[in-house]
């Protein structure tokens, strides 16, 4: 991207994960929890389903401000999460993404970050602090 980043720019990335990718995030993460691997346990569980990794789906955000806004060069500083609704393999979600504060003499922006869901429901929500040669 090579737009300057200014307060309140927003971006959307619209994205779903497969059962594979929980499976492969499994095997990075060392998480094996049953709840996101296995059918029988899940069913029993109070989502009576599988569910993603908390952090395989907030990984979104990496993937957008490393590769697409700003884009490669960020540099990520920081990032808190609150986890509201559980994600599930083959959904489709969307990353939403504001510029809530811009830091221009160090080139860094604090950024809300948002995942929702196909009815608008917010899933995960937090913010991120980056830098970025764009930024200011």
């Amino acid at each position: 991207m090579e737009n300057k980043i200014s307060l309140h720019d927003q971006y959307k990335h619209d994205f779903s994960f497969t059962q594979r990718d929980v499976e492969k995030f499994a095997e990075a993460s060392g998480d094996f929890n049953p709840i996101h691997l296995d059918d029988k346990y899940a069913k029993k569980s109070i989502f009576k389903r599988r569910i993603l990794h908390g952090f395989l789906g907030g990984s979104v955000f990496s993937k957008v401000f490393g590769t697409l806004f700003p884009g490669n060069g960020t540099i990520y500083l920081k990032q808190n999460m609150t986890f509201y609704k559980p994600m599930f393999s083959d959904v489709n979600y969307s990353a939403i993404f504001e510029v809530i504060q811009v830091m221009n003499d160090k080139k860094r922006a604090l950024v809300k970050t948002e995942i929702q869901d196909e009815e608008g429901q917010v899933v995960i929500s937090g913010e991120a602090l980056i830098q970025h040669d764009s930024i200011g």
